[in-house]
């Protein structure tokens, strides 16, 4: 009798074990960035909306910078052993990531109706080879950011082009308005890479030639550089640029230490903010110039999406959980540090309201996007061209030293693809 007790007893508790595990939430795990674009406070906010209309799934996130972003994803999509299920993916990441067979594929799973309200500039940051492997999701590209009152102080108006900026920046220097009066974010890594293609695409620069052999040694690649190091050894760029990235950008421009800058989206709220800035209220966001002789201006693609690895146990709660972070109303709550990646809303009254100046300049701005060079090994080029452009800013290397080495190293790494 006992023993029957006992059996009836052990029957009943994997019963209630079973039970809770089929009651059990699905749980997925979230990658992405501390800084820039939507803040960290922003994201976990998402994530508590989206559990509370869906308290079947679990969401475990994780936050690096963005230095490390990139091998944290290659680690964990190599092991195998499923330890994200959403990723954070740059624009640049995904011929990378898509020929090793690490992404899902999600072609099929945005409607013809959502695609066709998607910027096309935007839909590029998770394309490859004209397949979808991701959901666009931190639309952004960097504007011009001029101090009003800096610039009224000189009888400045809003610069169309460089050699303005410099002609005006020539002027702040000797009237004793700012000693430095241009930051921007040439630290070594992907930001030096970032905003020197600024200055080579607004010339009208190609990296390749037709047949893909890269000529940055010569026209307008070299042109943009000695563009940089000239105005910097003018004392027109501040120093501190060859060691800052878009935060330092940020605080020396928010500082007053700085009368013209280039930065990303989220810069402009919190430059105009009083409890973050001493310039709260001159704080400026404006098209990008170009070159009379180039372009009317160039912006980089710095679009992030959503992406599934391909290792993900539950592929459609983590699609639930992208398409829901990614949606017009959330895009919409979030504005303030990162645009909507839906066309309609640019034209939504309440959005204007919550941010005129951004959406007026944010019109103009993105016909002048351009995406990074989409080659599976661009993370290698990546790191050879920041460390050539530092060399030549540092001045260890003259700027044609510099991308003479810059082009005999790309011709190694694509000798190996």
């Amino acid at each position: 009798m006992r023993k029957k007790v006992l059996v009836i007893g052990f029957v009943g508790f994997l019963v209630l074990v079973l039970s809770g595990m089929a009651l059990g939430k699905v749980a997925i795990s979230g990658l992405f960035m501390k800084q820039a674009g939507y803040q960290e406070s922003d994201i976990r906010a998402m994530t508590e909306e989206f559990l509370k209309q869906n308290p079947d799934i679990e969401v475990n996130l994780s936050f690096v910078a963005y230095e490390e972003l990139h091998d944290k994803i290659v680690v964990a999509a190599a092991s195998g052993a499923g330890t994200y299920d959403v990723i954070l993916l740059d624009c640049i990441w995904p011929a990378e990531f898509a020929e090793a067979g690490w992404l899902l594929d999600v072609t099929d799973r945005l409607t013809p109706e959502d695609r066709a309200d998607i910027f096309p500039e935007v839909l590029s940051s998770v394309t490859y080879k004209g397949r979808l492997y991701g959901m666009p999701w931190l639309n952004d590209w960097q504007y011009f950011f001029y101090n009003k009152k800096m610039l009224a102080d000189i009888g400045g108006k809003e610069p169309q082009y460089w050699p303005e900026v410099m002609e005006y920046a020539e002027k702040m220097k000797a009237q004793g308005i700012v000693e430095y009066p241009i930051i921007d974010a040439w630290g070594q890594g992907e930001a030096v890479v970032i905003q020197w293609l600024q200055y080579v695409f607004a010339m009208d620069g190609k990296l390749f030639d037709e047949a893909g052999n890269p000529i940055m040694n010569q026209g307008k690649p070299l042109e943009a550089l000695k563009f940089m190091v000239d105005n910097m050894n003018k004392g027109l760029f501040n120093p501190a640029c060859i060691e800052s990235f878009y935060e330092e950008v940020r605080r020396v421009f928010s500082a007053g230490q700085a009368a013209f800058g280039l930065n990303w989206t989220y810069m402009y709220n919190l430059a105009n903010d009083p409890a973050e800035s001493q310039i709260a209220g001159n704080a400026v966001l404006a098209v990008i110039p170009g070159f009379p002789d180039g372009r009317r201006s160039a912006t980089c693609n710095g679009g992030m999406g959503l992406s599934i690895l391909n290792t993900s146990k539950y592929p459609d709660e983590a699609w639930k959980y992208v398409t829901y972070l990614s949606s017009r109303e959330v895009q919409k709550k979030y504005s303030q540090n990162a645009l909507p990646i839906w066309k309609s809303l640019y034209d939504d009254p309440e959005l204007v309201a919550q941010q005129p100046e951004v959406v007026k300049v944010a019109k103009e701005q993105i016909r002048y996007v351009f995406d990074r060079p989409q080659v599976s090994w661009y993370s290698q080029f990546s790191l050879l061209l920041s460390e050539e452009l530092q060399a030549a800013l540092t001045g260890a290397k003259t700027p044609e030293k510099a991308m003479e080495d810059a082009v005999s190293r790309t011709k190694e790494v694509m000798a190996k693809y």
